[in-house]
């Protein structure tokens, strides 16, 4: 009794391993359309509302859902006056502290850590450029998550089971 309880335990852990693996590649592709689209409104808060980057980056996250609210919100607190970082400083602490929690790979995130250094330093035009470029690389990267979404998210749903399965087959 107490063997096939840990027989069953074994499984249930494996396969819950598989799908939490599979849902990160579920995942990645939706929440890179998420960041391109919040770059796609901070374009639209620099060209026509002319707001101030923290503002427009908390009226932004406000628009998302986590973890890319508290990426966005912790990026905009600390441009504020208690804090006294550049868009660039605080940009990269935000990414430190809330990357670890998306889906999404370093290639996002190098993306995202260079944009940080034309944010606030350059004209609206330059900031632009800099972000149209940023929402192009995204996309080709959105396309690669796709991809990878289609190849793997089915292999590791069926890979934990069957891992889980060949260790019960092991021990007992």
């Amino acid at each position: 009794m107490l063997k096939l309880l840990g027989a069953a335990l074994i499984i249930v852990a494996g396969t819950m391993a598989g799908w939490m693996k599979a849902r990160q590649y579920a995942n990645r592709p939706s929440q890179i359309r998420s960041l391109m689209q919040a770059l796609k409104r901070l374009e639209t808060e620099i060209t026509y509302s002319f707001t101030p980057l923290p503002d427009a980056l908390r009226r932004i996250a406000h628009q998302n859902k986590d973890p890319l609210r508290s990426l966005l919100m912790t990026a905009a607190e600390g441009m504020n006056d208690a804090m006294g970082l550049t868009a660039q400083e605080s940009l990269h602490r935000a990414l430190d502290q809330h990357w670890r929690h998306t889906a999404m790979k370093a290639s996002e995130r190098d993306v995202l850590h260079q944009l940080a250094y034309t944010l606030g330093t350059s004209d609206r035009r330059d900031q632009l450029s800099h972000m149209e470029s940023a929402i192009r690389q995204l996309e080709a990267e959105e396309a690669e998550a796709r991809d990878d979404q289609a190849r793997y998210e089915k292999m590791f749903r069926s890979l934990g089971l069957l891992t889980s399965a060949l260790i019960v087959i092991l021990i007992y």
